[in-house]
């Protein structure tokens, strides 16, 4: 078993101790030594006890005089001293012996530690307890050790992470395959005269396993990884983060072969222009990133891997040939990629045989592998909930909608009018979306309420993954959006806020259709919008003139008002279906994708009590 060793006990904690062991004897010890009572006389007193020879021994001090009188030794009078010539005359001849105190010198020796080392002692415990204080309350650790990197390095056993673990990014793994082929086996690299690249730059969207694969490279290379986000550089101190960037690469470099990874290099590389002031902190610590990146010798072994959500922000010089020499995309997975990782992420769970992962990967269309871990948790705390032994299909795919839309409010209050406005309201949806040729099949209907606001949801699955959509898709999907408030104000003649995140949708798709895919009659192949931030939500802004501003949303308002026609006039068609599968939702709550095709594709009408 391990030994713990106690925590070093700080100087100041000693010196405390020595001051109260010391209070301490004084109040209690030497008062049992000093037994002798003392007594204060006026000087009259004293004369006249000298003339009467009572007095045994006489002490004259400075400012006072100490006596015994004879046959009493334990009480020692005192008296004050005063101006007089006669005094030693009449000791005399009483026959009293008396001395007089001469004030003792310190030794130099003495006053030298006195007046210079004590309180140069006293600063030095003082200070340094003011100075781990500080210490304390910056994080902790050596004051020499500012400068120190805050990389975390694992090891072989540590990382323990393989390319078998990182599912759904098959290209990025064949980029990185040849830097861990280099580092197994770099003589032969040496010998056709290639070099290692020193670097590589991992983007995509958050939660797509960039540091994963980065771990997964030191782990199939079987060497030391050294892992530190981009922030940790940047410090209140300056100067601190150009003193890690080369303690890190120094550490790097003494355990060659090796990888070090970045996170979130954005942090302390975003371009050096004119909105940044001249030695700044950050600019200090890129400039020396920079050169360190340049002045190691890549045939040792050492690797930089970085990582970003935001590539366009980056300094081009980080960016050049001899850096970060490539660029490897970890995207967000296809149908393919979403079903390795669900199976990679329930290796560890009790899954009942007959769990369909590829169903439920196509049900989570856009999730990364993060969103897709998460599912797999859910699934298993539902069945958990449940007292289930073994995660089933109905697990997963309440945890996928647990995951889009939250959880759901059983126990929220809504009122039978309301409950039958979103009832009609998400059937008119399903209705129109499956009376068009080009929309993706309707797999689910429900009104139960979720914790993310939404009353109720239409889910709609494609049955096959689409990488590119038609300007007819784009113009159904606007009319499917339609169908939910074109159904409350052709049954109710009135409309409710229940549409604001449907309008929402229908307002973006329209616009990116009239400005960035040229489906319009008015511009054509022009572009009027550019993005930004691709990989974090891609926000855009308008790039046009005021006039043609104006010209974009009378297309936008056409194209909108076209689709809520089409689906208006869907729903009036069908307005008997429209009523039954209402009222059908109604009384179920939630109902499959084959339950409403059934009743919708049924020449019989049912009737529902209201």
């Amino acid at each position: 078993m391990k030994e713990v060793k106690s925590p070093k006990k700080p100087l100041i904690y000693y010196a405390l101790l020595a001051v109260l062991i010391l209070l301490v004897l004084n109040a209690l010890i030497v008062p049992i030594f000093d037994k002798q009572q003392v007594k204060e006389v006026d000087y009259g007193k004293f004369l006249t006890m000298v003339e009467d020879g009572q007095v045994n021994e006489v002490e004259i001090k400075e400012t006072q005089i100490s006596f015994t009188a004879k046959g009493d030794e334990k009480t020692t009078y005192e008296t004050g001293r005063v101006e007089d010539s006669e005094l030693v005359d009449r000791l005399y001849n009483a026959d009293v012996k008396f001395t007089q105190d001469i004030p003792k010198e310190n030794s130099p020796l003495l006053n030298f530690f006195l007046f210079w080392i004590l309180p140069i002692l006293i600063f030095i415990i003082i200070g340094q307890f003011i100075f781990r204080s500080m210490q304390k309350k910056m994080g902790g650790g050596n004051a020499m050790k500012f400068g120190k990197s805050k990389a975390k390095v694992y090891v072989e056993a540590e990382s323990g992470k393989r390319f078998s673990d990182v599912a759904g990014q098959d290209e990025a793994k064949a980029a990185l395959t040849e830097i861990v082929d280099f580092l197994h086996s770099p003589d032969k690299y040496k010998e056709m005269g290639a070099k290692l690249p020193k670097g590589a730059l991992l983007v995509g969207p958050p939660g797509t396993g960039k540091t994963l694969l980065a771990r997964a490279v030191a782990g199939e290379a079987k060497v030391p990884f050294f892992s530190i986000s981009g922030s940790e550089f940047v410090e209140m101190f300056v100067g601190m983060g150009a003193a890690r960037v080369r303690d890190l690469f120094k550490q790097a470099q003494e355990k060659a072969p090796c990888i070090v990874f970045i996170d979130e290099i954005d942090a302390i590389g975003k371009k050096r222009d004119n909105g940044m002031q001249s030695n700044d902190e950050r600019e200090q610590t890129l400039n020396q990133l920079l050169t360190e990146m340049d002045g190691f010798d890549s045939s040792k072994g050492v690797v930089i891997l970085a990582a970003t959500n935001r590539p366009e922000i980056l300094d081009k010089a980080l960016l050049r040939p001899g850096r970060l020499d490539r660029r490897i995309p970890a995207e967000l997975p296809d149908i393919r990629g979403r079903e390795e990782i669900l199976k990679v992420h329930s290796k560890g769970l009790k899954v009942e045989e007959d769990v369909n992962f590829h169903t439920i990967a196509r049900s989570t269309a856009g999730a990364s592998g993060a969103d897709i871990a998460n599912i797999a948790n859910e699934a298993a705390i539902r069945a958990v909930k449940f007292d289930r032994k073994k995660v089933n299909q109905s697990d997963y795919m309440e945890a996928v909608e647990t995951i889009i839309a939250g959880y759901q409010r059983t126990n929220a209050v809504i009122s039978t009018r309301e409950k039958l406005i979103i009832s009609y309201h998400e059937i008119g949806h399903a209705l129109v979306a499956a009376k068009q040729k080009h929309s993706a099949p309707v797999e689910k209907i429900t009104i139960i309420p979720r914790t993310s606001g939404a009353l109720g949801y239409t889910m709609q699955v494609d049955e096959e993954e689409k990488v590119l959509l038609s300007k007819e898709e784009l113009f159904n999907k606007l009319t499917t959006l339609s169908g939910g408030r074109a159904a409350e104000e052709v049954i109710f003649q009135s409309i409710t806020t229940g549409a604001s995140n449907d309008i929402e949708q229908i307002t973006k798709i329209a616009r990116s259709m009239v400005t960035r895919y040229g489906m319009n009659d008015t511009f054509g192949m022009m572009a009027l919008e550019t993005q930004s931030n691709p990989y974090l939500g891609g926000d855009t802004s308008l790039t046009a003139s005021a006039e043609f501003a104006a010209k974009v949303d009378v297309e936008v308002n056409k194209l909108v008002k076209a689709a809520y026609d089409k689906a208006e006039n869907i729903l009036t068609e069908h307005i008997d279906k429209l009523h039954e599968l209402a009222k059908f939702l109604l009384e179920e709550e939630t109902i499959t994708g084959e339950e409403f095709m059934k009743i919708l594709t049924s020449k019989e009408i049912k009737t529902f009590e209201s």
